[in-house]
């Protein structure tokens, strides 16, 4: 029997939560790598010697730099996002009048992953700020953009209610919707049809694809995801990164200014690390999420 809404909830939650601690654990490194070169693309030659330099500067723990806030953002927006997944998926059958177990098509569920990132987006924004500013930390400082600072995650939050106010927490959050929102919609469809194909190769169920299937179909759903919305989040990191020397111009205004001033490939820089992380950290991502959502929802087969 299908649990009540409120536990599907609860269920969703939870598994969303597992799946971002995973997803965090599994490719913060790579993550720091791409938030430096997206904001320093003229310090860092390519993704080996950012790598390098990070490690040559403060050793490994600078590799984990945004580590704490990166967890946050991760288990909150992953939480938020697969609650609001579910939800939207009731929205979809309810719209496309469906009952409310009706299995939706790929597309459906890529539709319904794009509206829910719009409400993760707003979990996200905060934590992911705190989490830009202390990687990009070392580079603001060794270039006099700002004066030497404690660099945890406390003196962040502090700094940024005593300049900015609340407010200053959603720094950069319409480049993080216009980021989510289409990069979503590739991701929960390039998953789940990566996951169809799988089954009809295997003849199975699509819940019984395995643990190989699943880790490479997360990681070719980020892959999707970051080919489409990556000059967006270099805007987003961008104006993130330089709000802490004051206010900074809007999206599309930045982005303009990158492109007109630095060149388009500037919007690309730090892909590299992107693309060798997603696959690792979005196939555990889904792992955590799959499995341990498949052992809640077991306890209310009957």
């Amino acid at each position: 029997m299908a649990p009540h809404p409120a536990v599907q909830a609860i269920i969703d939650l939870s598994a969303g939560a597992i799946g971002g601690a995973a997803c965090v654990f599994s490719g913060q490194p790579l993550d720091t790598a791409k938030v430096k070169m997206q904001t320093f693309p003229a310090l860092y030659r390519g993704f080996v010697h950012c790598f390098s330099s990070i490690y040559k500067q403060v050793g490994v723990r600078g590799l984990y730099q945004g580590t704490t806030p990166a967890l946050m953002a991760n288990i909150a927006e992953n939480s938020v996002l697969f609650m609001s997944y579910g939800f939207c998926q009731q929205v979809i059958r309810f719209t496309a009048g469906l009952h409310k177990e009706a299995v939706l098509s790929d597309m459906q569920k890529a539709c319904a992953g794009s509206v829910a990132s719009i409400f993760s987006s707003l979990v996200l924004c905060p934590t992911e700020l705190v989490k830009c500013r202390l990687q990009a930390m070392y580079e603001m400082e060794a270039s006099g953009k700002i004066a030497k600072s404690q660099n945890t995650v406390w003196s962040v939050v502090k700094a940024i209610m005593r300049t900015e106010g609340p407010l200053g927490f959603f720094q950069g959050l319409t480049p993080t919707i216009a980021r989510e929102v289409p990069g979503y919609f590739c991701f929960f469809g390039a998953y789940e049809l990566c996951r169809t194909a799988f089954a009809d190769y295997m003849k199975c169920d699509k819940g019984d694809i395995g643990v190989a299937p699943i880790v490479f179909s997360g990681g070719f759903g980020g892959a999707c995801l970051w080919l489409v919305v990556y000059p967006m989040d270099c805007v987003k990191s961008r104006i993130q990164v330089m709000s802490m020397m004051g206010k900074q111009a809007g999206f599309l205004r930045t982005f303009m200014t990158i492109a007109h001033t630095e060149g388009v490939r500037v919007l690309y820089s730090g892909l590299t690390p992107t693309m060798v992380r997603t696959f690792p950290a979005n196939g555990a991502l889904f792992l955590g999420y799959e499995a341990s959502r498949k052992v809640m929802m077991k306890q209310f087969d009957g």
